[in-house]
């Protein structure tokens, strides 16, 4: 049986809701059948019973690799769709959308042919529609606290938060306190947002690792601009602020209740400590809040809108997924059954360590670390 792991009912909530989602392009949820692109109900596409000769299939918005990639899985039923393309490290991603199916395809650099890498087929019955999405994997998502000037992938971290999925219906958040004591790639010990200076991102992911035991697929990287920027460039955010802020920093002054947040406001949210109880643990655990506020926002626009989306992360974030991994790990969050998330920050109590105040790790960190191996956290 799960241990279960203190916090509000209102945190849960949202982070429920929020991870039963990710991505975005149609105004209609990704359960909705009012798309204008619509598969065939039926298996059997619509012609003389002496004909062989399947309809030729329709992917508006596609080029024709990309159709004749996604019309193999459909054989003989008949396919009319609408894709989306965007792109991730150079390589080219597409969702297609066709009434309930969601088709999920990646050009790696430098090809020509398109390859479906995932996706849902409600419309070709249970077996041959069976979900796709990948397995149990994790993905490190780190704010760096880079100044002008200074790297972003070499500074301080100033959030760190892994998030998961099991592949089964389950998911989960969890922020890490900054000055917790870990080891850092090369350079002993110290605080777990110094490992980014010594040792890189994949520093940070591995001294993330190495204290909670969870092997991270990888990580996605940016700076207070870089996220600003994100903000802006998908329309901002709508959040449902739990209390209000009333912060030094700019942009840090937030209504309880509905915000709808630009990139130096959500910035300040994620950066606000000094206001608040539980100063670091506090902020922590908001900047999960953000997180799934974007993931429900995200949700609500369809699966259609991942490349997009996708895109605009790439140009402001750097990481060491591939197209597929990145593709297929945001779409998992559409599979993702609301009552299976769970939130956690991994904390403890204060102490010192080479004349430095630092964190070490309780007791329920541990449990919930032991719990969120599988991608899912109670």
């Amino acid at each position: 049986m799960r241990p279960p792991f203190a916090r509000t009912a209102a945190t849960t909530t949202a982070i429920a809701l929020a991870l039963a989602a990710c991505s975005a392009d149609e105004t209609s949820s990704p359960t909705s059948s009012s798309s204008t692109s619509s598969a065939a109900t039926s298996s059997q596409p619509t012609t003389s019973s002496s004909s062989t000769t399947a309809p030729a299939p329709r992917v508006t918005g596609a080029p024709a690799s990309l159709t004749a990639a996604v019309a193999k899985k459909y054989g003989r039923s008949p396919l009319r769709g609408k894709a989306s393309l965007g792109t991730w490290r150079g390589a080219k991603v597409a969702v297609v959308t066709a009434g309930d199916d969601a088709t999920f395809a990646v050009r790696p650099k430098g090809r020509q042919g398109w390859k479906v890498v995932g996706g849902w087929w409600p419309s070709l019955g249970a077996t041959r529609g069976k979900a796709d999405v990948g397995g149990s994997r994790h993905v490190l998502v780190i704010g760096s606290d880079a100044r002008e000037g200074q790297d972003v992938e070499h500074s301080r971290a100033d959030a760190i938060q892994l998030l998961g999925v099991d592949g089964v219906g389950g998911a989960g958040l969890m922020g890490f306190a900054r000055d917790l004591w870990v080891p850092i790639p090369g350079h002993g010990e110290g605080k777990l947002n110094s490992s980014m200076v010594f040792a890189g991102p994949s520093g940070q992911t591995e001294s993330v690792s190495s204290v909670s035991g969870i092997d991270a697929d990888g990580y996605v990287v940016t700076g207070f601009d870089g996220f600003k920027a994100i903000v802006d460039d998908l329309g901002g955010l709508n959040f449902m602020a739990p209390k209000a802020m009333d912060s030094h920093l700019s942009g840090g002054q937030v209504k309880k209740g509905y915000n709808h947040l630009d990139g130096m406001e959500a910035l300040a949210w994620s950066r606000e400590r000094k206001t608040l109880p539980g100063g670091d643990f506090d902020r922590s655990r908001n900047q999960g809040l953000l997180l799934a506020s974007a993931a429900i926002q995200a949700r609500l626009r369809g699966p259609g809108a991942l490349p997009e989306a996708l895109t605009v992360i790439d140009e402001h974030a750097s990481s060491n997924l591939s197209a597929e991994e990145m593709l297929l790990f945001t779409a998992a969050f559409f599979r993702v059954n609301p009552t299976q998330v769970g939130h956690a920050v991994a904390k403890g109590p204060t102490g010192m360590q080479s004349g430095q105040s630092i964190v070490r790790l309780d007791e329920d960190s541990r449990r919930a670390f032991r719990d969120f191996r599988d991608g899912r956290l109670s």
